[in-house]
């Protein structure tokens, strides 16, 4: 069995840094993928770049892990593995519900010494212990309750050993799926990522704001010393996770919707019209 590659990052939890609202839903903190076990989630996609930029190294638990790629399918002995073998993560988030979870999971699993959990918001990275890291990793549109994402990138040089990388999961202006919600009516919600200066949302009766921003944007905010590897579209054709029937009653429709994805998702201008994309940079000081 190969030697496994140490991996230092700071972890997934970057994604509701600054936004504890994300965290009030069980159904958000319990992580499960509506549509599983036919696609993976747009939680996993990510997680599968990272497998792929550093490779765990074990050819046994690399077959077991990518034959269930959806990772709320891999078996919590295999996920316990990821972090015992090279996988070191520094976890962050200010809702206590979630820092209370994450701190009773690294206690049952014992894994105090490859994973650690910090309160701290993404806007106040320079306060994260521990670093320098091999990456950082903010999942599905945390970073969306910021009006400018510079403040965050801006504080990664100090987080990343050069050749790291940075890991961003945004919410774009352009969602096919939404817009063609207008055709049933749905006006306000169809073009709601449009409006300037944020859209107001609520969950569980609290308003927040929450911003979109295109692939340039982004990548434009992290400044001249990084250097995009990748940009890839979610749930482009294929339906975003909410839309739960269709994968089950129209199958071959949605199969194809996935091939679309597979083959373009990609590509401009389709990697900024999905639900989410992935933009993956590399630190180059």
């Amino acid at each position: 069995m190969r030697t496994a590659i140490p991996f230092c990052a700071l972890a997934a939890m970057l994604v509701v840094g600054g936004c504890r609202l994300f965290h009030e839903q069980e159904a958000v903190v319990q992580g499960r993928s509506p549509l599983r076990p036919m696609r993976p989630s747009p939680e996993s996609v990510a997680l599968e770049i990272i497998w792929a930029r550093y490779p765990l190294g074990e050819a046994e638990l690399d077959d077991a892990v990518w034959s269930h790629i959806d990772e709320t399918q891999i078996a919590p002995a295999a996920r316990r593995e990821l972090a015992r073998n090279g996988f070191r993560v520094h976890a962050t988030d200010i809702a206590p519900g979630m820092l209370e979870r994450l701190r009773e999971k690294v206690d049952r699993f014992q894994l105090s010494d490859r994973v650690s959990v910090q309160d701290c918001s993404f806007m106040s990275l320079d306060q994260v212990r521990g670093g320098p890291f091999d990456a950082v990793f903010s999942d599905l549109g945390g970073l969306n309750c910021t009006s400018d994402l510079r403040p965050v990138t801006h504080s990664l040089p100090g987080l990343l050993r050069p050749g790291g990388i940075a890991i961003w999961v945004l919410m774009p202006p352009i969602c096919l799926w939404e817009l063609a919600t207008a055709l049933v009516g749905n006006v306000r919600f169809a073009f709601r990522r449009l409006a300037r200066g944020g859209t107001r949302a609520h969950l569980e009766g609290k308003y927040f704001k929450v911003y979109y921003f295109t692939p340039r944007q982004a990548i434009a905010s992290f400044g001249p010393g990084f250097s995009p590897l990748a940009v890839e579209g979610l749930s482009v054709f294929a339906p975003p996770a909410e839309i739960k029937d269709l994968p089950k009653r129209h199958h071959r429709l949605y199969s194809a919707l996935c091939w679309l994805d597979d083959r373009l998702a990609s590509h401009p201008p389709f990697r900024g019209w999905g639900d989410f994309f992935i933009a993956t940079l590399r630190y180059v000081p």
